[in-house]
This record gives C-alpha cells, structure tokens and sequence, in this order.
C-alpha cells in the first residue's frame, strides 16, 4: 500500500509519469523506498528546499502508522 501511495503521488507531480519507479527494500524494522524519477523531474518531486519532498514523507509517515513498521523515502537522482 505504501509503495503505491508514493507512486502515485510522484506520478501526480511530474511531466514524464512513465519514468516513475519505485523500489521496496524490506528490513526487520523498516522498509525503504527507493524512488527513481527521470532526470528533468527531479525538482518537482523534491520541491523548494525539500517541502515536497518532506511532505511525500509526512504522508509515508502517517500512512504506515498502523502498520508498527517505519518507512524512508529516498529520492535517487
């Protein structure tokens, strides 16, 4: 559920929605987002001095809550 929150956020903020990839690394305490975005995009997704970005976090937060595991986004460029 959580990878598709994010895809789906990320492909709502970008010009090129077909380069959206988003990778899921599971840990025993937390699971890691990898999310891959074409090159010009990059700025939409992280935002003004990473508002975007942290509110994409925020929303990952809050989503994951009930589930008791922790998730981070990262941004590869």
């Amino acid at each position: 559920m959580e990878k598709d929150l994010v895809e789906y956020i990320a492909r709502s903020l970008v010009d090129e929605p077909d380069q959206v990839d988003v990778v899921m690394i599971e840990g025993e305490k937390s699971t890691i987002l990898e999310l891959k975005v074409a090159e010009d995009d990059i700025g939409k997704v992280i935002g003004k001095h990473g508002r975007i970005a942290k509110a994409v976090r925020t929303i990952l937060s809050a989503a994951s809550s009930q589930s008791g595991k922790r998730f981070v986004l990262e941004i590869l460029d």
